[in-house]
């Protein structure tokens, strides 16, 4: 494995850590399902030797890595992705880190990280581009309360935000009474935004810790639904960018006694939260998706596309991997249920931005993801699906420009849907993986956990319960 960034980056962590006084050292790497963990070392157990030899942590306690008989497991810091956590009290650093296996050295197989690393270079054997560029466009909600419970007995939540409309008659004094209506929450100003300053909060605070920003805004939903959009970078920098884009605003909320969610459901009668997926792929510096066919792409965007759209089903295991994805992805509320390609057409799955003629602006836009995706995963997934669409010369068939929310059942008869639940998505991926495992990106054994894991922890026990609104329907019957 080779560990090694590179002396000058070594010296530049020890040089931050000089410069600030730092005394703590954050170690982070992410889990199967794309949640960061950490642990914390010293400066005095810290040294250049670390990035060479690792340092050891217990692979059984975390989610779809090891069992108990071969638990322990090596972290090995990246320099470059050191900063300096501006949430900590004591002056600390913070670096990502890469898994290995204790004995053999070797990059550890079920690693996130490293799923998109292969991705990569990947993509650089097959001779077709050189860099693949993804830009997300991250939803969330900021509340003001959250209460939720499971027993044998009961089951709930309460969700809450001062902006939510519900709120309207409350007999709080004072109620001044400017709140989004629902769908209505898209770029009014203050006072219906209340939220303006918190975000330009979280906007500073990520470029503090090198994530560059290019808008924010408050989004459709009632209830303080919000985005902040990263600007595009490369597949592993740009998940690396977006775990730290989840640890920045949850924290800054948390700071100003609110609470983020990227649940993609977490309100009934509104817009759930997606996460539009902008991606183009580049080779020598040129960008390779502009040309002079449809909406200005060029023949391999279109095979692209292509490859997205045929392996749409089995992507949504990855890409929306939560049984809460699947409230997101229905119809009447802005998501993409229809699998089909538009320029300019939001409700499309796959648009093509036309908001400039610069060819280095040229990209395709894959709408169906949602926030609760590990990046590490979903960003490598769509890049194989696209690859697979150019190599295989696959055809996405003719773009749909018509309002898709406004066709009757009859004239889309004939148009493909996504999965209508996490299981139908990962029934798809257990029968569609194969252009996954290309180049060894994705391994049988990691697609295997996947769906086993999801289909046990998280389908199943949801099939097991009671759920609430099954009392308002079915008690008195």
């Amino acid at each position: 494995m080779a560990k090694s960034k590179g002396a000058s980056e070594i010296e530049k962590v020890f040089k931050l850590m000089k410069d600030r006084d730092v005394k703590i050292v954050d170690l982070k790497f992410t889990d199967m399902l794309g949640q960061w963990h950490h642990f914390s070392v010293t400066t005095n157990e810290f040294s250049a030797e670390t990035f060479e030899d690792g340092i050891g942590f217990d692979g059984s306690s975390i989610r779809g890595f090891q069992r108990i008989h071969e638990s322990d497991m090596l972290l090995y810091p990246d320099p470059t992705s050191v900063f300096l956590d501006p949430f900590t009290a004591v002056p600390t650093i913070s670096l990502t880190c890469d898994i290995a296996d204790p004995i053999t050295k070797e990059p550890y197989s079920r690693d996130p990280r490293y799923i998109a690393q292969k991705a990569e270079s990947y993509l650089k054997t097959t001779g077709i581009a050189d860099t693949a560029y993804f830009g997300p466009e991250p939803e969330f909600f900021i509340l003001d309360n959250v209460r939720f419970d499971q027993s044998t007995n009961y089951s709930f939540y309460f969700v809450d935000s001062d902006e939510g409309i519900w709120n309207s008659g409350q007999e709080t004094r004072p109620n001044l009474g400017h709140r989004p209506r629902y769908k209505e929450g898209y770029f009014p100003v203050a006072p219906l935004d209340t939220l303006q300053d918190l975000r330009s909060e979280m906007v500073l605070t990520l470029q503090s810790v090198g994530v560059d920003v290019e808008v924010h805004h408050h989004e459709v939903a009632t209830a303080g639904q919000t985005e902040i959009d990263m600007r595009r970078t490369t597949l592993t920098k740009m998940a690396d960018n977006y775990l730290l884009y989840k640890y920045v605003t949850k924290n800054v909320a948390k700071k100003n006694g609110k609470t983020v969610t990227f649940m993609p459901k977490p309100i009934f009668g509104d817009n759930g939260s997606g996460m539009h997926v902008h991606q183009s792929l580049w080779k020598a510096g040129k960008p390779l998706f502009a040309g002079t066919g449809y909406a200005g792409l060029s023949e391999m965007a279109m095979h692209y596309i292509g490859g997205i759209l045929k392996h749409a089903p089995a992507l949504c295991a990855l890409t929306n991997p939560t049984t809460n994805s699947y409230k997101r992805l229905v119809p009447g509320y802005e998501a993409p249920v229809n699998l089909a390609y538009s320029q300019r057409n939001r409700s499309a799955s796959v648009r093509i931005p036309m908001y400039s003629s610069n060819p280095k602006s040229k990209r395709i836009e894959f709408r169906c993801p949602d926030p609760i995706c590990n990046p590490y995963l979903g960003f490598p997934a769509l890049l194989m699906a696209g690859l697979d669409g150019i190599i295989n010369k696959i055809d996405p068939g003719k773009p749909l420009d018509k309002d898709i929310y406004e066709m009757s059942p009859e004239q889309l008869r004939d148009v493909p849907n996504t999965p209508g639940s996490l299981e139908e998505a990962l029934k798809a991926l257990k029968k569609d993986h194969d252009f996954l495992l290309r180049g060894d990106v994705f391994t049988k054994d990691l697609i295997e956990t996947w769906i086993e894991y999801k289909m046990f922890k998280e389908v199943k026990p949801m099939q097991l319960r009671p759920h609430p609104y099954e009392f308002m329907m079915y008690y008195d019957a």
